[in-house]
């Protein structure tokens, strides 16, 4: 099993800056990518970033630019740099690991940005 723990959500007005951070632990294999999604109130959950053990990364349109995702493979940790803040990212933001056909989740993590 793999536990996918984030931290580094919360409040922050428009125009500002988060880092979050995804640490998992467990039995993790490798290759793997791993990667954010977000799940607005009332909107289903969509893919953010991914990035590959080899470093290779994703981005959806709405982000690319403004956030950056990063991995440490030797902690097992993913992070995400979110830059230029808009309202509309506010949502619970849920780390995701994939190997093969299995995936994880964390339980999410909080991020409001205010007007």
């Amino acid at each position: 099993q793999v536990q996918l723990v984030e931290s580094g959500g919360g409040l922050v007005q428009d125009g500002g800056s988060l880092r979050l951070s995804c640490a998992a632990s467990g039995s993790i294999f490798s290759p793997n990518t791993m990667g954010w999604y977000r799940q607005a109130p009332g909107k289903q959950r969509e893919l953010v970033a991914t990035i590959t053990s080899s470093g290779s990364t994703y981005y959806d349109d709405s982000v690319k630019g403004r956030f950056t995702i990063s991995r440490d493979n030797a902690k097992n940790t993913v992070y995400l740099q979110m830059n230029s803040l808009k309202p509309e990212d506010t949502a619970v933001y849920y780390c995701n690991l994939r190997y093969r056909f299995t995936t994880y989740w964390g339980r999410g993590t909080q991020v409001n940005v205010s007007s």
